[in-house]
């Protein structure tokens, strides 16, 4: 298969480790490859289940020629050799609540500008939702979506949680597991372009992306989401 044109030889060399591992122990079911873009950028946005998730939804850009920069959290990046791989691949690193908070959507905005897709997990950690639905958003991809008027397009994963439990550490890739990935139709903000980023304009913006998500979610399981979503304030002093 063709590398992604905008990936560059570390990705490409990432990638040939990682993609004949994720070949091996999952069967991919992918849908809604239609609505990726392959010109000018845009947003991924997809649900966050399990810490297995940012490979599966990876996997599902770059084998539609498309090498995500993901915004991950900065703590990876000081991790020994990880770090290395996420610098060199032009990933991007999140400072959450710190001074440095403004570089990350700066960088974002800069991928964009650049025709790149930057791949984001909008509830910002795994979900806490008790049955795995996505949990209310944080406003970052609000931000970047409405200072960069980029596409959001939704994606919903489910079957990452079989390959590693929510909080496990102990991949079980046999028997090989069912991954499946749908993307839908960019999120319509037009009628939010150009009014003040307050809190209700973000917190619109934010949740027109969760429904996205959510409903392409529903018809993979078959099942409806709660009524009222899940809302999980991080408790104090608990590390990210």
């Amino acid at each position: 298969m063709p590398a992604p044109e905008r990936s560059n030889r570390a990705y490409r060399n990432i990638a040939r480790v990682v993609r004949p591992l994720l070949l091996a122990i999952t069967a991919r079911d992918w849908r809604g490859t239609e609505n990726l873009r392959h010109e000018g950028g845009f947003i991924a946005a997809a649900n966050h289940m399990t810490n297995v998730d940012p490979l599966t939804f990876a996997h599902f850009l770059y084998d539609n020629g498309i090498a995500p920069k993901i915004l991950a959290k900065a703590s990876l990046f000081s991790v020994p050799v990880v770090g290395s791989l996420l610098r060199a691949s032009g990933q991007i690193p999140v400072h959450r609540n710190t001074v440095d908070a403004g570089r990350s959507l700066a960088a974002a905005i800069e991928a964009l500008a650049d025709g790149e897709c930057v791949a984001v997990f909008p509830e910002g950690t795994l979900t806490r939702e008790p049955d795995l639905w996505p949990m209310a958003g944080k406003t970052g991809v609000a931000r970047l979506a409405l200072t960069t008027r980029a596409p959001v397009v939704p994606i919903a994963q489910w079957g990452p949680q079989d390959l590693l439990g929510r909080y496990s550490k102990v991949l079980k890739p046999f028997p090989r597991k069912r991954i499946t990935v749908v993307a839908g139709p960019p999120v319509d903000l037009s009628d939010l372009y150009g009014r003040p980023q307050d809190s209700a304009v973000l917190r619109e913006a934010t949740e027109r992306v969760m429904a996205a998500i959510t409903a392409l979610l529903e018809e993979v399981r078959g099942e409806s989401a709660p009524a009222e979503r899940f809302v999980w304030r991080r408790p104090p002093g608990e590390s990210r």
